[in-house]
This record gives C-alpha cells, structure tokens and sequence, in this order.
C-alpha cells in the first residue's frame, strides 16, 4: 500500500472484465469478504460501462489505503463528456437517459462507504467512490480543522512515483511538505522519499529550517524541489516557502494568492536566504499544491460551485483538467474547517 494511485484509460469495452478481475483480486488481498468483493465488482462495472456508453471513455484510478481500523480502496472516475445537467436527480433509481432500469449511480452509491459526484454541462464529471472492507463503517470527519485529499500518479510505465507528500500535526498546528525528485522513476522516488523521512524527523517549526533539515538529509540523492506550508493556531499564519517548481495557491473564497518559491534544488544548491512569506490563517481557505505533471494555468472560479466541493473532488477536477502525462503528478488539497 502507497499513497499511488494506478490509472486506466477506459476507452473500449474488453479492458472491463480485466480491470474488474484486478481490483476484485486487490479487495481479497486486503481481507473483504467475497460478498464486499461482489459488490466492488458491481461499482466497478457500472463506473466503468457508464463511462463508455454516456462520455465515450475515461479515466480510472484507483488505490488501496488503510485507514484506522478498515482497510479500503479509492476510485476516481473522470471524463470530459457532456456532463450532468442534474446531479442529485440520477441518483435516484429509475432515472435513466438510455432506456435501462436506471439504477447504475444508485447502486454505486447504496455500495460504497462515502460516494461524491461533480459535473459541469459540457466540461465532464468527476466520481469519487470508498471502499470499505466492511460496508458499515462510517467516514470519520476531520478533527484537526483541515480536511486534506492529494492525488498522485505515477510517470506512465514507470512503478514507482518521484512525487510525494506528508502531512505533520502538531500541537498548535500542522505542517505539509509536497515535494518532486528530479525526472522521475527509481532515483526520484527515492529522493522523495529520504525528504519525507527527514520532514517527518525535523523538530523545526519554520518551514525555511524545514528546508534546510531536508536538504541536509538528501545530498547524496538526485536532489528534489519541495515547498513546506506551516499552519500555526496561536499566530493564526500560513508560513510558506519553497524551493523550484511546486506550484501552491491559497485560496479565500474566489480570491487566491499563489505563492512564489526560490531557484535551486534541495540536496545539491539552495539559496543562502530563506526567507518564510507569512498570511493570515482562516477558516474556509483551500490551500492546492501540485508538482509540475500539472499545468499551472488553471483557476478554480472556472469550475461552477467547486469551492463547495471535498478536496477530493477538487483535486481530481484539476487534475483531470491539466496533468500533462509527460511526468509524475501529484495534487494535494486542503480545505480549512
């Protein structure tokens, strides 16, 4: 289990019985019964035959995680079709737009442990569908004041991710590092993956310290760029800084300030000043960092009513919207509660 998500471009009719015999054998292998597996194989046939017959294809993406006491798997489902004019209404059983029994969206929904849906006229949906190994278990809501989804995906044909993040709580806040090692494949990942084991040692509650911890612990890697966001509760402030080409905004309602980091790689050459940019820290903000498999011209007042919407669904509106495929991607979002 990683924080990876797998992806399949459903386009034709014949992937279907193979990605269905995947994720059925990967909800075995994390303790469902064969009656939670039958039913992960219903939610996988009616995402993916929807996403054929009314969008002419899609994106898939799943991943196992653990959570607590339950293990489970996450599915988004993206495509650029037409779109829904009334999401809630197609979730009642017998709607339907193609002369079927119009219980698809209906019985996802009944299936799964937490089932989120967003579209637009023209633009496509998004899907986000969890999981569970027992199909009683609740969702638990956040007690921390931030509610965070991130999405990362692997360079195409590689099998491990140069991309990673990890979320730090503390007493009086919380810390998020978002980094890329450089290129992508074995050597990214393991660059990424010695800065998070040194961003999870790090005492520093400065994120330009931060910084300069990680760097320290990396020299003999590839080298990365990495932003560290800090949030503290008594200041009530967003300390930020950033070393290359993390891309992070903050959000206050549809006003947001992007955030412009410093030249240089962690591990190999960081400016000699660093130096925090302060903001103030409320409620309702949504804080979005992505690596660079995403482009940066992208605004979230573009995408109707989205500030409403999970992180999950924000995050994967975007990045249906502009990975480029070319590299690793990864999107972290944040929403202040």
């Amino acid at each position: 289990m990683d924080n990876t998500f797998s992806v399949y471009r459903i386009d034709d009719r014949s992937l279907i019985p193979f990605i269905k015999r995947e994720i059925h054998n990967l909800a075995l292998h994390l303790g469902f019964t064969p009656h939670r597996a039958a039913e992960t194989d219903i939610i996988i046939a009616e995402l993916t035959s929807n996403l054929i017959k009314y969008a002419g294809g899609g994106d898939l993406l799943y991943r196992s995680n653990h959570n607590g006491n339950c293990n489970e798997i996450e599915i988004y489902c993206l495509d650029k079709g037409v779109g829904i004019e009334n999401t809630a209404r197609i979730m009642n059983d017998g709607y339907s737009t193609s002369s079927t029994l119009g219980q698809g969206i209906g019985a996802i929904k009944r299936l799964s442990n937490d089932f989120q849906i967003y579209s637009m006229k023209g633009w496509g949906t998004v899907q986000y569908i969890k999981i569970c190994d027992k199909s009683e278990i609740s969702i638990p809501s956040s007690v921390t004041g931030l509610d965070l989804s991130a999405l990362s995906v692997n360079y195409p044909g590689e099998r491990l991710c140069g991309d990673g993040y990890h979320v730090k709580y503390l007493r009086n806040g919380f810390q998020i590092f978002t980094g890329d090692g450089l290129g992508h494949g074995m050597h990214a990942h393991e660059a990424v993956q010695q800065s998070i084991r040194a961003f999870k040692q790090c005492t520093e509650k400065n994120p330009a310290a931060v910084l300069r911890y990680v760097h320290e612990h990396v020299k003999k890697s590839r080298g990365l760029v990495a932003t560290v966001a800090c949030v503290d509760y008594e200041t009530e402030s967003w300390n930020i800084c950033g070393i290359g080409n993390i891309n992070t905004r903050i959000y206050n309602g549809l006003e947001n300030k992007t955030y412009t980091a410093y030249n240089g790689i962690v591990g190999h050459n960081i400016p000699r000043t660093l130096n925090s940019t302060s903001i103030p820290y409320q409620k309702h903000q949504i804080i979005v960092m992505h690596s660079d498999g995403l482009r940066t011209r992208w605004n979230l007042s573009d995408l109707s009513s989205i500030i409403k919407q999970s992180p999950g669904i924000i995050a994967s509106a975007l990045y249906k919207d502009n990975v480029r495929g070319t590299d690793d991607a990864t999107i972290l979002v944040g929403k202040i509660i």
